[in-house]
């Protein structure tokens, strides 16, 4: 049984998929992932929280104006990012989202990976 927290999740990004018009074979090839696994995490049939789905929750909340702060709070790999770099300081959080918010010029890191020939 999935956990309610990603169950609602999963409500939320199957409404914003409907309401923008973004199908699973989009978001499959968006993520070098097959439509029957987008599919099943869609669906939500017997879903843990894994890489993928976190990858298809965030790809598809972007289209809502980003992601929830429920979301970035549960993804381990940025905040153990943070954890290691953020020396505590309000004036070093600023620096750190500037850089963050920076990074966002360079489009989706899957885009450009496969651009150059690499594999994401």
């Amino acid at each position: 049984m999935i956990q309610l927290d990603l169950k609602a999740r999963l409500e939320r990004v199957r409404r914003i998929c409907k309401l923008h018009g973004i199908t699973q074979a989009q978001i499959a090839a968006d993520l070098d992932a097959s439509q029957s696994q987008v599919s099943r995490i869609l669906m939500g049939h017997g879903q843990k929280a894994s890489r993928l789905v976190e990858e298809v929750c965030l790809h598809v909340e972007k289209y809502e104006g980003g992601v929830t702060a429920d979301s970035v709070r549960g993804n381990d790999d940025l905040v153990n990012a943070l954890t290691v770099t953020w020396d505590g300081s309000v004036k070093h959080a600023k620096a750190l989202s500037a850089v963050i918010r920076s990074l966002s010029a360079l489009g989706p890191l899957h885009n450009t990976t496969k651009a150059k020939g690499g594999s994401a």
